[in-house]
């Protein structure tokens, strides 16, 4: 075995069913799951159980400590797997390291709840934030891959309602694209050991139901992107959904959008999540936080002026 972080991680993914074709849902769901537990806990953190919109959600704070800024966050799983709870690890060290309260959403599941019931989620807790009295100036959202669509999804559809913008957006190997077509599906699909073309295309149908994907609230990347806050977008060289990012980030300048996009060499997708094992998971969680920070002092600002 390869003495290289990334390497060990590719190893153990190969034998996981997350991504894999010939596994049922519940296998897959369960596979999820047991990727977050061999984790452990998440460190440095208070975490409570909480509801917002209607739905459960968890909240993760520094520990010890009420920050005043807010990050809701969508949990990637292709629209049919996931949870906060499968997603801990992740969202609390995005917590400790942007200094941030990230409140873990735990939208409505495909197929028992097909499109468009997570946007439809999606967008009820982005009003109840707003509703609460946190101020657009102190909020972001982001998700990692289904969650990252789903928040380009969100953003559009609460645009489109007329409520404000936030003061950024964050993708992580976001799902902009649901209709399979993009050149990486083929170019990629030997590297990525978590996403199988094939079965992701089959998930895709499992979430659409009766929509089409080129539906812009499913697939964001055929959207008008004007108006969209400040994004950033991170994604690895080795995966499926590397032109999903590419291309969203193309269309999302040409519409005006301040859209910055990070291409690692050799991640795969999600690496952010294995950063107790991976250095460079760390190093994007970093990064991701800086920007946060950044657009959180540039909005105080522009508030002061």
């Amino acid at each position: 075995m390869s003495a290289d972080p990334i390497d060990h991680v590719i190893d153990l993914l190969k034998k996981n069913a997350v991504g894999q074709a010939g596994f049922s849902l519940e296998e897959r769901r369960a596979a999820m799951d047991a990727m977050a537990e061999a984790f452990g806990g998440p460190q440095g953190v208070d975490r409570e159980k909480s509801e917002l919109a209607g739905r459960p959600a968890q909240v993760f704070k520094p520990e010890g400590s009420d920050p005043e800024h807010v990050l809701l966050y969508f949990h990637g799983g292709g629209y049919v797997m996931g949870s906060p709870d499968s997603h801990a690890n992740l969202t609390a060290r995005l917590a400790v390291t942007a200094d941030a309260k990230v409140v873990s959403f735990d939208y409505r599941l495909a197929p028992e709840n097909p499109f468009p019931a997570a946007v439809e989620d999606g967008v009820a807790a982005y009003r109840a934030l707003l509703g609460q009295g946190v101020a657009p100036a102190k909020l972001a959202v982001g998700g990692d891959s289904a969650g990252g669509g789903l928040t380009f999804a969100t953003l559009i559809k609460a645009r489109g309602e007329g409520l404000p913008m936030p003061a950024a957006a964050i993708g992580l190997s976001p799902w902009t694209d649901l209709t399979g077509n993009s050149a990486t599906y083929k170019s990629r699909a030997a590297a990525d050991p978590m996403i199988e073309p094939g079965a992701i295309v089959e998930t895709a149908k499992e979430y659409l139901g009766t929509a089409q994907a080129s539906d812009p609230l499913a697939s964001p990347l055929f959207a008008d992107l004007a108006g969209l806050p400040p994004t950033l977008i991170q994604v690895g060289d080795a995966e499926v959904l590397l032109d999903d990012s590419r291309e969203f980030e193309k269309r999302a300048r040409a519409a005006g959008v301040d859209c910055n996009l990070e291409v690692w060499d050799r991640m795969i997708h999600v690496w952010q999540a294995f950063f107790p094992m991976l250095p460079e998971g760390d190093e994007a969680i970093e990064r991701i936080a800086a920007y946060l920070k950044l657009r959180w002092r540039q909005e105080a600002t522009a508030q002061a002026i």
